[in-house]
């Protein structure tokens, strides 16, 4: 994936990625529940995600049905790329050593990736 995604077009993607296809209507019903946003603003983040071949319209009579082209789990692989690319030199563990010094990482999360670590090991 070339173009990134705003915030706010995440916003949208997400609605998608929750269930597809969708009209303008539906995602502007369930995104305006936590932001205040027309329905205007959500055809016009739909819009510049279709520009961006980001997502898809169908026609269904006098109403547009909107899919993502693209999947969730790709979207957050190439977004954490980027990150650990970006601000690590593409390094994973100067990531995690900055989440522990930050007390940012829980005992769960720490379980969770001790048991990752243990299922990489041959």
């Amino acid at each position: 994936m070339s173009e990134k995604i705003s915030e706010a077009e995440l916003v949208v993607m997400e609605a998608l990625w929750e269930s597809s296809p969708r009209t303008a209507n539906d995602v502007a019903e369930q995104v305006t529940a936590s932001r205040d946003w027309s329905l205007q603003t959500v055809k016009t983040l739909l819009s510049r995600l279709m520009a961006k071949d980001i997502i898809a319209a169908d026609q269904d009579g006098r109403r547009f049905l909107y899919r993502p082209l693209i999947q969730r789990d790709d979207y957050v692989a190439s977004e954490s790329g980027r990150l650990v690319n970006r601000l690590f030199g593409g390094r994973v563990s100067p990531l995690v050593a900055q989440l522990a010094s930050q007390d940012q990482l829980s005992p769960e999360d720490i379980a969770e990736l001790e048991g990752i670590l243990k299922g990489l090991k041959p």
